[in-house]
């Protein structure tokens, strides 16, 4: 059995959909869902859906404590949303087995403070004709590790950053899950 481990600092929407993607699985299974904040709504959706989870702090995030932690329960670690830099003895003990998805195509609108409605609104500022996810392995910089897979959509002249976002979230709810699969399997 895979054992997946998610991390996540919002909303958790992908977390939810890859643990509901995951549910009846043979080979793979989450076994925890981790986020750096205690009002993240991931928790209130890992509890539904009867996942353990935790919060930790930052100082937590780089002891050798949780790094065991990690290397009991994870065979792969999933970022789903996840805002917070991965320390480096964690990529270390995890080399390609850690796994991002980022709502833009990446090499363009990628690293620190680029996430989430930053993104679609330099996007949308930029006149982009398409945009997409990338889906990709977590290495020492942001959102520099190779890339698993990418999909794109087309983007109107009219689109808002809100447009963009719901454009991003379906390519995300379709394709993650599907991705990890191939991903840890192989």
């Amino acid at each position: 059995m895979i054992r997946l481990i998610i991390f996540a600092s919002g909303s958790g929407t992908n977390a939810e959909n890859i643990i509901k993607f995951f549910k009846d699985s043979r080979n793979i299974k989450v076994t925890f869902v981790l986020t750096n904040s205690k009002n993240a709504k991931v928790l209130e959706r890992s509890e539904r859906l009867e996942i353990p989870s935790k919060v930790f702090s930052k100082s937590e995030f780089n002891s050798k404590e949780f790094l065991q932690f990690l290397k009991n329960e994870a065979d792969f670690i999933i970022l789903a949303g996840f805002l917070l830099k991965v320390p480096e003895e964690i990529i270390k003990s995890f080399p390609n087995k850690i796994v991002n998805i980022h709502p833009a195509l990446l090499p363009k609108y990628g690293g620190k403070g680029m996430y989430g409605m930053h993104v679609h609104k330099a996007v949308v500022d930029n006149n982009e004709k398409f945009t997409g996810i990338t889906i990709h392995y977590v290495n020492e910089n942001y959102d520099e590790g190779a890339i698993i897979f990418q999909r794109e959509v087309a983007l109107n002249e009219s689109d808002t950053p809100d447009d963009v976002a719901a454009k991003i979230h379906k390519l995300e709810q379709d394709y993650f899950p599907q991705v990890i699969k191939k991903t840890v399997l192989k």
